[in-house]
């Protein structure tokens, strides 16, 4: 699947990041990066169905698993047309964007990990999650508190310097209640992403994390 010259490719790119370098190079693109991701998601789909029926490996080139190499620069001051960076993420099957709950792959030069749970989650599904939270707050601290996912997870992204409107500071829960983003993330080596290992490895995370994932898919009344 990846190898070093995938690693090769997205330094290159970083420094050549415009539309005439990537046509010239892109069947590089196509074979150390876009081929080697299709190939992981294939792989990693009898996993997944095991792990979490309701997520979707989807080994397609457009519009599937593997996150599109193109930036929307719209709103960005950054107008590099490129990511420098490999994305993949397996959503629930209501999901319809990088918002749903999902377990994620990150390869990129500077950093790889594994990730999984609600990035910036839209405002009714965090409203959910949070009221979920604040009802069962035994069942939310088992759930991150579970061994095998603290053995590989940290719980990562954003949250309020102040308690969210309507919930009380003196919640148990009141930390984990400020969170804007439900996502654990498992840093992985150069040499995890590039040997025989990493389909193992994903699967074995990404089982740790069931119960956190339950939680969330339960707060969204969907099945895991």
């Amino acid at each position: 699947m990846f190898n070093q010259a995938t690693f090769n490719f997205l330094d290159a790119l970083s420094v050549n990041n415009n539309r005439q370098w990537f046509e010239d190079n892109k069947p590089e693109y196509e074979m150390q990066v876009r081929q080697p991701s299709l190939e992981f998601i294939s792989a990693m789909a009898p996993h997944l169905a095991k792990i979490a029926p309701n997520f979707r490996a989807d080994p397609k080139k457009v519009g599937g698993s593997l996150m599109r190499v193109y930036r929307d620069t719209r709103f960005s001051r950054n107008k590099t047309p490129y990511k420098t960076n490999i994305g993949i993420q397996f959503r629930h099957a209501l999901g319809k964007d990088v918002h749903a709950p999902g377990f994620y792959l990150h390869i990129a030069p500077e950093e790889c990990f594994l990730g999984i749970g609600c990035w910036h989650p839209e405002p009714d599904v965090l409203t959910q999650i949070r009221q979920r939270i604040a009802e069962h707050p035994e069942k939310w601290f088992a759930a991150k508190g579970d061994k095998k996912f603290a053995k590989y997870f940290i719980l990562e992204g954003d949250s309020l310097s102040r308690p969210p409107k309507g919930y009380s500071a003196y919640h148990p829960a009141i930390e984990d209640l400020k969170r804007k983003d439900f996502i654990g993330l498992s840093p992985l080596s150069k040499d995890e992403v590039i040997g025989n290992g990493l389909l193992k490895i994903a699967n074995a995370r990404f089982s740790a994390s069931v119960p956190l994932m339950s939680f969330l898919c339960a707060s969204l009344n969907v099945p895991l």
